[in-house]
């Protein structure tokens, strides 16, 4: 019953990373990419894996980005991996000049401890140089429908 609830949830999502706990005594998941209903890759082993080739999968077969998270994937493809990087939208332009701004300010030395986006704590034991403003106009404008 499970399983066909999960298949059913996958079989109506346009573009997701999905995980599945495969095996909850030895604490084993599958991570993979659904595009338009079908699993497109399988046993990727982490989410980072995924989200890369998510993003490569994305513009090797130039699908159209799912229009909520377009700025998303354009901030990753065009600014991050650097493919086409000529043309790009304003808002993503403006992201760009932030953080150009941002990169260019004095660095302040010390314990790094903020959340991101708030779902994912950070915290560095060691002095490291940091602008806590960076992560937050990233976060506000990128992932931002």
């Amino acid at each position: 019953a499970a399983q066909s609830k999960i298949q059913n949830d996958l079989a109506v999502q346009r573009m997701k990373i999905y995980s599945i706990q495969t095996n909850l005594s030895e604490g084993t998941e599958d991570i993979g990419i659904v595009i338009d209903g079908t699993k497109v890759l399988t046993a990727l082993g982490n989410f980072s894996r995924a989200s890369a080739m998510l993003v490569g999968l994305t513009y090797a077969v130039n699908l159209a980005y799912p229009k909520e998270l377009r700025y998303t994937f354009e901030a990753f493809q065009k600014l991050f991996l650097e493919l086409d990087c000529s043309k790009l939208s304003p808002k993503v332009n403006s992201l760009k000049s932030k953080l150009l701004a941002k990169e260019r300010e004095p660095k302040y030395t010390g314990v790094l401890s903020y959340s991101v986006c708030s779902s994912v704590q950070v915290k560095k034991k060691k002095s490291y140089p940091y602008s806590s403003e960076g992560c937050d106009v990233f976060c506000s404008l990128v992932f931002q429908k």
